[in-house]
Protein backbone atom coordinates (compact mmCIF):
# COMPACT_ATOMS: atom_id res chain seq x y z
CA UNK A 1 0.00 0.00 0.00
CA UNK A 2 2.78 2.53 1.15
CA UNK A 3 4.39 1.60 -2.55
CA UNK A 4 1.43 2.35 -4.18
CA UNK A 5 0.76 5.75 -2.29
CA UNK A 6 4.61 6.97 -3.20
CA UNK A 7 4.36 5.48 -6.61
CA UNK A 8 1.09 7.64 -6.73
CA UNK A 9 2.87 10.75 -5.03
CA UNK A 10 5.88 11.00 -7.81
CA UNK A 11 3.19 10.98 -10.48
CA UNK A 12 1.42 13.30 -9.77
CA UNK A 13 4.64 15.47 -8.51
CA UNK A 14 5.96 14.55 -12.17
CA UNK A 15 2.29 15.57 -13.51
CA UNK A 16 2.85 19.15 -11.81
CA UNK A 17 6.30 19.46 -13.10
CA UNK A 18 5.51 19.21 -16.43
CA UNK A 19 1.98 21.46 -16.75
CA UNK A 20 3.10 24.06 -14.06
CA UNK A 21 6.75 23.45 -13.08
CA UNK A 22 6.98 27.04 -11.10
CA UNK A 23 3.92 25.97 -8.88
CA UNK A 24 5.74 22.27 -8.49
CA UNK A 25 9.56 24.28 -7.63
CA UNK A 26 7.68 26.98 -5.15
CA UNK A 27 5.48 24.85 -3.26
CA UNK A 28 6.82 21.34 -3.25
CA UNK A 29 10.17 20.93 -3.94
CA UNK A 30 11.67 24.19 -2.37
CA UNK A 31 10.01 23.54 1.02
CA UNK A 32 11.26 20.00 0.98
CA UNK A 33 14.52 20.68 -0.19
CA UNK A 34 14.15 23.41 2.81
CA UNK A 35 13.38 20.93 5.21
CA UNK A 36 16.25 18.26 4.22
CA UNK A 37 19.03 20.77 4.34
CA UNK A 38 18.03 22.53 7.77
CA UNK A 39 15.93 20.04 9.57
CA UNK A 40 17.95 16.77 8.60
CA UNK A 41 21.32 18.18 7.41
CA UNK A 42 21.56 21.31 10.32
CA UNK A 43 22.10 24.31 7.38
CA UNK A 44 21.51 27.77 8.42
CA UNK A 45 18.92 30.06 6.59
CA UNK A 46 22.18 31.28 4.88
CA UNK A 47 23.21 28.09 4.10
CA UNK A 48 20.00 26.78 2.68
CA UNK A 49 20.03 30.03 0.64
CA UNK A 50 23.68 29.63 -0.89
CA UNK A 51 22.62 25.63 -1.90
CA UNK A 52 19.76 27.30 -3.97
CA UNK A 53 21.90 30.05 -5.69
CA UNK A 54 24.62 27.27 -6.08
CA UNK A 55 21.54 24.60 -7.86
CA UNK A 56 20.24 28.16 -9.81
CA UNK A 57 23.08 28.96 -11.18
CA UNK A 58 24.51 25.58 -12.31
CA UNK A 59 20.76 25.07 -14.26
CA UNK A 60 21.30 28.53 -15.96
CA UNK A 61 24.95 27.28 -17.01
CA UNK A 62 23.56 24.05 -18.17
CA UNK A 63 20.69 26.04 -19.78
CA UNK A 64 23.01 28.52 -21.42
CA UNK A 65 25.39 25.74 -22.91
CA UNK A 66 22.71 23.76 -24.53
CA UNK A 67 20.30 26.63 -25.83
CA UNK A 68 23.98 27.99 -27.58
CA UNK A 69 24.79 25.00 -28.84
CA UNK A 70 21.13 24.70 -30.71
CA UNK A 71 20.82 28.26 -31.96
CA UNK A 72 24.49 27.85 -33.85
CA UNK A 73 23.10 24.37 -35.37
CA UNK A 74 19.82 26.69 -36.15
CA UNK A 75 22.01 29.83 -37.73
CA UNK A 76 23.25 27.91 -39.87
CA UNK A 77 20.71 25.48 -40.78
CA UNK A 78 18.48 29.13 -41.45
CA UNK A 79 21.22 30.62 -43.81
CA UNK A 80 21.55 27.37 -45.75
CA UNK A 81 18.18 27.62 -46.42
CA UNK A 82 17.74 31.06 -47.36
CA UNK A 83 21.03 30.55 -49.91
CA UNK A 84 19.48 27.23 -51.26
CA UNK A 85 22.20 25.09 -50.20
CA UNK A 86 22.50 22.22 -47.45
CA UNK A 87 24.56 23.47 -44.41
CA UNK A 88 25.85 21.08 -41.81
CA UNK A 89 25.04 17.48 -42.82
CA UNK A 90 27.81 15.52 -42.11
CA UNK A 91 28.52 14.85 -38.34
CA UNK A 92 25.34 12.72 -37.10
CA UNK A 93 22.33 12.14 -38.67
CA UNK A 94 21.25 15.58 -40.49
CA UNK A 95 24.34 17.29 -39.06
CA UNK A 96 22.60 17.75 -35.67
CA UNK A 97 26.20 16.60 -33.88
CA UNK A 98 27.82 19.47 -35.48
CA UNK A 99 27.95 22.13 -32.43
CA UNK A 100 29.56 19.30 -30.56
CA UNK A 101 31.86 19.08 -32.96
CA UNK A 102 32.74 22.80 -33.18
CA UNK A 103 33.12 22.49 -29.45
CA UNK A 104 35.79 19.61 -29.59
CA UNK A 105 37.64 21.68 -32.33
CA UNK A 106 37.50 24.86 -30.67
CA UNK A 107 39.19 22.86 -27.31
CA UNK A 108 41.70 21.89 -29.43
CA UNK A 109 42.74 25.57 -30.28
CA UNK A 110 45.68 27.13 -29.20
CA UNK A 111 44.91 29.76 -26.35
CA UNK A 112 47.00 32.69 -27.88
CA UNK A 113 47.44 36.11 -25.92
CA UNK A 114 49.31 38.87 -27.70
CA UNK A 115 52.83 39.97 -26.58
CA UNK A 116 52.05 43.49 -25.37
CA UNK A 117 48.09 43.03 -23.91
CA UNK A 118 46.79 43.60 -21.09
CA UNK A 119 46.95 40.69 -19.99
CA UNK A 120 44.43 40.65 -16.55
CA UNK A 121 41.88 42.99 -18.51
CA UNK A 122 42.27 40.44 -21.85
CA UNK A 123 41.22 37.26 -19.70
CA UNK A 124 39.11 39.41 -17.85
CA UNK A 125 36.61 40.84 -20.91
CA UNK A 126 35.56 37.35 -22.16
CA UNK A 127 33.73 36.57 -18.60
CA UNK A 128 32.53 40.17 -18.06
CA UNK A 129 30.09 39.75 -21.18
CA UNK A 130 29.00 35.98 -20.04
CA UNK A 131 27.97 37.52 -16.88
CA UNK A 132 26.07 40.10 -18.09
CA UNK A 133 23.87 37.39 -19.89
CA UNK A 134 23.71 35.20 -16.91
CA UNK A 135 22.27 37.92 -14.47
CA UNK A 136 19.82 39.94 -17.54
CA UNK A 137 18.60 35.67 -17.88
CA UNK A 138 17.77 35.69 -14.02
CA UNK A 139 14.36 37.74 -14.08
CA UNK A 140 13.54 36.40 -17.36
CA UNK A 141 9.66 34.53 -16.04
CA UNK A 142 9.23 30.75 -18.38
CA UNK A 143 6.03 30.46 -16.87
CA UNK A 144 4.12 31.60 -14.15
CA UNK A 145 6.53 31.55 -11.10
CA UNK A 146 9.30 30.08 -13.36
CA UNK A 147 12.03 32.44 -13.16
CA UNK A 148 15.39 33.21 -10.93
CA UNK A 149 13.45 35.84 -9.10
CA UNK A 150 11.25 38.47 -9.70
CA UNK A 151 11.94 41.72 -8.73
CA UNK A 152 9.58 44.42 -8.34
CA UNK A 153 12.22 46.55 -10.23
CA UNK A 154 12.75 43.81 -12.90
CA UNK A 155 12.04 46.47 -16.16
CA UNK A 156 15.16 48.60 -14.00
CA UNK A 157 17.06 45.71 -13.45
CA UNK A 158 17.27 44.87 -17.40
CA UNK A 159 18.33 47.91 -18.59
CA UNK A 160 20.79 48.29 -16.03
CA UNK A 161 22.72 45.44 -16.54
CA UNK A 162 22.69 45.02 -20.02
CA UNK A 163 25.08 48.05 -19.99
CA UNK A 164 27.86 45.28 -18.88
CA UNK A 165 27.96 44.19 -22.40
CA UNK A 166 29.71 47.15 -23.73
CA UNK A 167 32.03 47.19 -20.72
CA UNK A 168 33.02 43.70 -22.07
CA UNK A 169 33.66 44.86 -25.51
CA UNK A 170 36.03 47.92 -24.43
CA UNK A 171 38.28 45.71 -22.29
CA UNK A 172 38.62 43.08 -24.61
CA UNK A 173 39.16 46.12 -27.64
CA UNK A 174 41.49 48.25 -25.33
CA UNK A 175 43.70 44.96 -23.90
CA UNK A 176 44.18 43.31 -27.24
CA UNK A 177 47.05 45.92 -28.04
CA UNK A 178 45.68 46.15 -31.52
CA UNK A 179 44.44 49.09 -33.37
CA UNK A 180 42.28 47.50 -35.32
CA UNK A 181 40.58 45.62 -31.96
CA UNK A 182 40.14 49.13 -30.14
CA UNK A 183 38.54 50.72 -33.06
CA UNK A 184 36.14 47.97 -33.19
CA UNK A 185 35.59 48.05 -29.79
CA UNK A 186 35.06 51.77 -29.39
CA UNK A 187 32.40 51.42 -32.65
CA UNK A 188 30.84 48.79 -31.21
CA UNK A 189 30.14 50.78 -28.31
CA UNK A 190 29.21 53.63 -29.37
CA UNK A 191 26.92 51.61 -31.46
CA UNK A 192 25.56 50.19 -28.34
CA UNK A 193 24.88 53.05 -26.60
CA UNK A 194 23.48 54.60 -28.97
CA UNK A 195 20.48 51.61 -29.36
CA UNK A 196 19.77 51.15 -26.10
CA UNK A 197 18.18 54.60 -25.61
CA UNK A 198 15.20 53.73 -28.07
CA UNK A 199 14.62 50.15 -26.36
CA UNK A 200 14.39 52.06 -22.74
CA UNK A 201 11.99 54.07 -24.21
CA UNK A 202 9.66 51.61 -25.95
CA UNK A 203 9.89 49.64 -22.79
CA UNK A 204 9.07 52.61 -20.45
CA UNK A 205 6.34 52.93 -22.80
CA UNK A 206 5.40 49.33 -21.76
CA UNK A 207 5.39 50.19 -17.84
CA UNK A 208 3.53 52.78 -18.32
CA UNK A 209 0.87 50.91 -19.62
CA UNK A 210 0.75 48.08 -17.55
CA UNK A 211 1.66 49.86 -14.77
CA UNK A 212 4.12 48.16 -13.13
CA UNK A 213 8.09 47.31 -12.99
CA UNK A 214 7.93 43.98 -12.22
CA UNK A 215 8.68 41.80 -15.53
CA UNK A 216 6.46 38.83 -13.94
CA UNK A 217 3.44 41.59 -13.40
CA UNK A 218 3.72 42.89 -17.06
CA UNK A 219 3.19 39.10 -18.43
CA UNK A 220 0.02 38.30 -16.11
CA UNK A 221 -1.13 41.51 -17.04
CA UNK A 222 -1.55 40.39 -20.40
CA UNK A 223 -4.48 37.93 -19.46
CA UNK A 224 -6.32 40.68 -20.27
CA UNK A 225 -5.21 40.65 -24.00
CA UNK A 226 -1.29 40.81 -25.68
CA UNK A 227 0.22 45.01 -25.44
CA UNK A 228 0.71 43.91 -29.20
CA UNK A 229 -2.69 44.94 -29.89
CA UNK A 230 -3.64 45.89 -25.66
CA UNK A 231 -1.53 49.07 -26.69
CA UNK A 232 -3.35 49.89 -30.06
CA UNK A 233 -1.39 51.23 -32.66
CA UNK A 234 1.67 52.05 -30.28
CA UNK A 235 1.89 47.85 -29.74
CA UNK A 236 3.03 46.84 -33.26
CA UNK A 237 5.35 50.21 -33.44
CA UNK A 238 7.11 49.50 -30.23
CA UNK A 239 7.53 45.90 -31.16
CA UNK A 240 9.00 47.34 -34.10
CA UNK A 241 11.65 49.88 -32.74
CA UNK A 242 12.36 47.36 -29.88
CA UNK A 243 12.93 44.54 -32.41
CA UNK A 244 15.11 46.52 -35.21
CA UNK A 245 17.07 48.82 -31.95
CA UNK A 246 17.58 44.96 -30.33
CA UNK A 247 19.49 43.48 -33.47
CA UNK A 248 21.91 46.74 -33.76
CA UNK A 249 22.34 46.45 -29.64
CA UNK A 250 23.11 42.86 -29.96
CA UNK A 251 25.44 43.69 -33.40
CA UNK A 252 23.74 40.97 -35.57
CA UNK A 253 23.60 41.84 -38.99
CA UNK A 254 22.90 44.07 -40.97
CA UNK A 255 24.25 45.94 -38.00
CA UNK A 256 27.34 43.99 -37.65
CA UNK A 257 29.47 46.89 -38.06
CA UNK A 258 32.48 46.04 -35.23
CA UNK A 259 32.87 43.24 -37.21
CA UNK A 260 32.68 44.56 -40.77
CA UNK A 261 35.45 42.24 -41.73
CA UNK A 262 36.54 44.60 -44.95
CA UNK A 263 37.81 47.51 -42.42
CA UNK A 264 37.90 46.13 -39.03
CA UNK A 265 39.51 42.38 -39.31
CA UNK A 266 36.94 40.39 -36.83
CA UNK A 267 36.59 43.55 -34.86
CA UNK A 268 37.10 43.70 -31.04
CA UNK A 269 37.49 39.92 -30.84
CA UNK A 270 40.22 39.81 -33.75
CA UNK A 271 42.96 38.71 -31.03
CA UNK A 272 41.15 35.78 -29.58
CA UNK A 273 41.28 32.11 -29.82
CA UNK A 274 39.94 29.17 -29.03
CA UNK A 275 37.36 28.85 -26.02
CA UNK A 276 37.65 32.58 -24.97
CA UNK A 277 36.38 33.44 -28.55
CA UNK A 278 33.83 31.19 -28.44
CA UNK A 279 33.00 33.00 -25.12
CA UNK A 280 32.18 35.93 -27.40
CA UNK A 281 29.72 33.84 -29.72
CA UNK A 282 28.23 32.22 -26.76
CA UNK A 283 27.17 35.89 -25.72
CA UNK A 284 26.26 36.76 -28.81
CA UNK A 285 23.74 34.04 -29.55
CA UNK A 286 22.68 34.22 -25.85
CA UNK A 287 21.74 37.75 -26.53
CA UNK A 288 19.89 37.21 -29.55
CA UNK A 289 18.12 34.85 -27.10
CA UNK A 290 17.63 37.33 -24.46
CA UNK A 291 16.02 40.18 -26.83
CA UNK A 292 13.30 37.60 -28.59
CA UNK A 293 12.96 36.16 -24.79
CA UNK A 294 12.41 39.75 -23.89
CA UNK A 295 10.16 40.97 -26.97
CA UNK A 296 7.90 37.62 -26.41
CA UNK A 297 7.15 38.86 -22.81
CA UNK A 298 6.90 42.66 -23.57
CA UNK A 299 4.70 42.42 -25.86
CA UNK A 300 3.72 38.84 -27.22
CA UNK A 301 2.18 37.84 -23.41
CA UNK A 302 5.34 35.93 -22.45
CA UNK A 303 3.69 32.70 -21.37
CA UNK A 304 0.35 33.59 -21.41
CA UNK A 305 -1.94 31.77 -24.52
CA UNK A 306 -3.19 33.71 -27.18
CA UNK A 307 -5.43 36.34 -24.84
CA UNK A 308 -7.78 39.09 -26.70
CA UNK A 309 -9.95 40.96 -24.31
CA UNK A 310 -9.16 38.34 -21.62
CA UNK A 311 -9.89 35.28 -23.71
CA UNK A 312 -7.99 32.50 -24.22
CA UNK A 313 -8.34 32.39 -28.44
CA UNK A 314 -7.00 28.79 -27.95
CA UNK A 315 -9.32 27.62 -25.07
CA UNK A 316 -12.01 25.76 -27.65
CA UNK A 317 -9.24 23.89 -29.52
CA UNK A 318 -8.82 20.43 -28.13
CA UNK A 319 -6.07 19.74 -26.09
CA UNK A 320 -4.34 23.45 -26.44
CA UNK A 321 -5.94 24.19 -22.95
CA UNK A 322 -3.74 21.84 -21.38
CA UNK A 323 -0.45 23.08 -22.90
CA UNK A 324 2.03 24.56 -20.10
CA UNK A 325 3.24 28.14 -20.27
CA UNK A 326 6.63 27.77 -21.16
CA UNK A 327 5.83 26.20 -23.94
CA UNK A 328 3.98 29.41 -25.40
CA UNK A 329 6.78 31.54 -24.36
CA UNK A 330 9.31 29.35 -26.19
CA UNK A 331 7.08 28.99 -28.88
CA UNK A 332 6.95 33.18 -29.38
CA UNK A 333 10.67 33.25 -28.75
CA UNK A 334 11.19 30.61 -31.27
CA UNK A 335 9.40 32.92 -33.87
CA UNK A 336 10.82 36.28 -33.01
CA UNK A 337 14.66 34.79 -33.30
CA UNK A 338 13.75 33.42 -36.98
CA UNK A 339 13.02 36.87 -37.23
CA UNK A 340 16.51 38.09 -36.53
CA UNK A 341 17.77 35.39 -38.40
CA UNK A 342 15.65 35.98 -41.56
CA UNK A 343 17.19 39.81 -40.92
CA UNK A 344 20.79 38.14 -41.30
CA UNK A 345 20.56 36.58 -44.35
CA UNK A 346 18.04 38.96 -46.07
CA UNK A 347 19.29 42.37 -45.50
CA UNK A 348 23.03 43.58 -46.82
CA UNK A 349 25.08 45.42 -43.87
CA UNK A 350 24.53 49.87 -43.12
CA UNK A 351 27.00 51.76 -43.06
CA UNK A 352 28.29 53.30 -39.73
CA UNK A 353 26.26 56.64 -41.39
CA UNK A 354 23.13 55.17 -42.31
CA UNK A 355 23.49 52.79 -38.80
CA UNK A 356 23.57 56.26 -36.77
CA UNK A 357 20.94 58.16 -38.55
CA UNK A 358 18.97 55.19 -38.32
CA UNK A 359 18.90 54.99 -34.69
CA UNK A 360 19.36 59.02 -33.95
CA UNK A 361 16.97 60.93 -36.68
CA UNK A 362 14.04 57.72 -37.18
CA UNK A 363 14.12 55.21 -34.31
CA UNK A 364 14.34 57.44 -30.60
CA UNK A 365 12.17 60.21 -32.23
CA UNK A 366 9.38 57.78 -33.04
CA UNK A 367 10.11 56.33 -29.60
CA UNK A 368 9.45 59.66 -27.97
CA UNK A 369 6.28 60.11 -30.47
CA UNK A 370 5.18 56.47 -28.95
CA UNK A 371 5.55 57.30 -25.47
CA UNK A 372 3.52 59.84 -25.65
CA UNK A 373 0.92 58.59 -27.64
CA UNK A 374 0.71 55.24 -25.01
CA UNK A 375 0.69 57.83 -21.97
CA UNK A 376 -2.06 59.71 -23.86
CA UNK A 377 -3.74 55.81 -24.59
CA UNK A 378 -3.42 55.35 -21.00
CA UNK A 379 -5.15 58.19 -19.75
CA UNK A 380 -8.39 57.67 -21.69
CA UNK A 381 -8.63 53.85 -20.46
CA UNK A 382 -8.34 55.04 -17.13
CA UNK A 383 -10.83 57.72 -17.70
CA UNK A 384 -13.53 55.97 -18.91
Amino acid sequence: MMDSMNLSNALDLAQQLVLHPGAAFSQVIGPALKALLMDRFGFTELGYHAVVAFLCANAMAGFVTVTALVLTLAERKVAAFFQNRKGPNRVGPWGLLQPIADVVKLLQKEDIIPRNADKPVFLLAPFVGMIATYMVLAIIPFDDGLAVTDLNVGVLYVTAVSGLGVLSILMAGWSSANKYSLLGGLRSAAQIVSYELSPALVVLSVVLFSGTLSVQGIVKQQAAGWNLWAMGPMGLVGLCIYLIAGTAEINRAPFDLPEAESELTAGYHTEYSGMRFSMFQLAEFMNMFIIAALTATLFLGGWQPVMVAGKNLLADLPGLALVPGYVYFFTKTIAVMFIIMWFRWTFPRVRVDQLMKLEWKILLPLSFVNLVAVALWTAVRFSK
